[in-house]
């Protein structure tokens, strides 16, 4: 059955939902149905339809739930016998205001600011001349791929199916002088018929910079999770999210299996079979700069470990909704976290960090990789993120924004270290003292004392009041961790000097 009639609302509200009975030939990407889910009937988006084994199968995303639970289902998961919620159509583009002008309009309004400044029209014609489709789609007039310069920054170049192609804005130097404006006209209207991108160059570089994603751009984030099933070691684990592998293992491997030394991927277990045979490595490819009897802690500059570090970020962007980056590491740094046996140090975590962020994050992307969630090794790595701030004499914060399991990670870690100083004799202490003790920047310390409300405002001032609640929580938690043996990390342990960078190291090397 056809979706009803809907009449729009008055100004200022929303158009109503167009609601229907569907049946399976009618079902589309962007309905909303209900569908069965752990016994109970939830409201699901239909994002992907495929046929799969002769069946037909939805990629469905949960409303009010996280997409790491999105999944592909049957046909009889739908419940047909409620009625769908259709998407609404596709708004027509905005005519725009003005008629275009004539060729002749436009050659006389060229030659009257020519008239004027000849010089300074020349170069902004030479320029809308040097954006023609061949540079637009990345390759100079001899038919060769254009080269990034040095001074873009933290770019993502080469990137495959994540970022649009990188516009290249050079002057070519003009053959004749004297060219015809009518030709130039043309050339830059031909120029400007190619669709703009949804960020300009600056923008997509100002957010490379700060804050190192791999998919900032929403149209390029994937909706439909690619990979089934990976093995790594001895854990078989169901990936979260989308992440940019090779479109082969999606299509024709329902398992990917990965080295957990070198993290090199293989669609076929021979292939991974042979490859271990070849595969000395046996810890993180950099340097052992923390030791104790639980955990080791690995330095790796991105710089000179690119591959090791770009299939870091592959394996961990399984897990992260959109908080990685994945093929400029140059400009970061990542420490692994591992726990070792008499086969080598198996990877539990990492964190990545810039080699200078003009910001003053002490992290830039944290992970704990699911096989290991849920023991304590999070915490270890906000501890050690926070030991590395104190011994360059930095206050630190994580980048924002954070995932849902890293913010509850970094609340947890931000109230039970000010709480626990605040309880070690230090109740006088202000929140610039906390912050230098504790290394954590003064925003990150005055909201954590809000949410455990502990702030107080006496005669123009703050005043941070550690309340009966709050000690009565600390006092059951640390009786939890004295029976269960609480891990923490020991700055004595700690082998490490803030390294030093020139420029040509914290950017793209060519």
């Amino acid at each position: 059955m056809a979706p009803r009639d809907s009449s729009h609302e008055p100004n200022g509200t929303p158009d109503p939902v167009e609601k229907g009975f569907a049946t399976l030939n009618t079902l589309r990407v962007g309905v909303k149905a209900f569908v069965e889910k752990d016994g109970e009937k939830r409201k699901a988006e239909i994002l992907s339809i495929q046929t799969r084994k002769g069946d037909l199968t939805f990629y469905v995303h949960y409303e009010e739930f996280n997409k790491r639970l999105d999944e592909w289902i049957n046909a009889d998961r739908i419940d047909l016998s409620q009625e769908v919620e259709w998407p609404a159509p596709e708004k027509p583009e905005k005519k725009k205001a003005s008629a275009p002008q004539t060729k002749a309009a436009q050659v006389s309004k060229a030659e009257q600011a020519y008239k004027k400044n000849p010089k300074r029209q020349r170069s902004k014609l030479d320029r809308e001349l040097s954006m023609t489709p061949d540079v637009l789609s990345g390759t100079n007039a001899q038919g060769k791929a254009s080269r990034p310069t040095r001074a873009g920054g933290k770019e993502n170049r080469d990137q495959v199916s994540v970022m649009a192609p990188e516009i290249v804005d050079g002057t070519p130097k003009a053959e004749d002088d004297e060219m015809d404006l009518v030709d130039l006209q043309d050339a830059a209207a031909a120029a400007k018929a190619v669709p703009p991108e949804v960020y300009s160059r600056e923008e997509e570089i100002e957010k490379l910079r700060t804050q190192g994603s791999m998919t900032q751009n929403q149209t390029e984030i994937s909706r439909v999770r690619n990979l089934n099933r990976i093995q790594m070691g001895e854990h078989e684990i169901e990936p979260w999210y989308f992440s940019p592998y090779p479109i082969e293992f999606a299509q024709d491997s329902d398992m990917v299996y990965i080295c957990e030394f070198c993290l090199s991927y293989f669609g076929e277990l021979k292939q991974f079979e042979r490859h271990r045979t070849k595969c000395t490595l046996m810890h993180p490819p950099g340097n052992e700069i923390y030791r104790d009897d639980y955990v080791s802690f690995f330095e790796i500059d991105g710089r000179r470990q690119r591959t090791w570090c770009r299939n870091l970020c592959l394996l961990s962007k399984l897990f992260l909704d959109h908080k990685t980056l994945f093929y400029d590491v140059d400009p970061f740094l990542f420490y692994c976290m591992t726990t070792r046996d008499e086969h080598g140090c198996h990877l539990v975590g990492y964190f990545s960090k810039e080699k200078e962020s003009a910001e003053g994050y002490n992290v830039a992307c944290i992970l704990t990789l699911p096989q290991y969630q849920r023991k304590g090794f999070g915490r270890l790595l906000i501890a050690f993120s926070y030991e590395l701030s104190k011994r360059e004499g930095k206050l630190g914060s994580p980048e924002k924004p954070l995932s849902d399991l890293g913010l509850l990670g970094y609340r947890a870690y931000w109230q039970e270290t000010l709480v626990e100083l605040l309880m070690d004799g230090r109740a006088e202490a202000n929140i610039e003292e906390l912050g230098s003790l504790s290394a954590m920047t003064t925003n990150d310390v005055l909201h954590t004392l809000q949410n455990l409300n502990m702030l107080r405002y006496s005669k123009n001032n703050h005043v941070i009041v550690l309340t009966d609640e709050v000690v009565a929580a600390r006092e059951k938690q640390l009786a939890k961790e004295k029976v269960k043996g609480k891990r923490t990390i020991d700055p004595a342990r700690l082998q490490w000097k803030p390294p030093v960078f020139t420029a040509s190291s914290r950017t793209w090397n060519w």
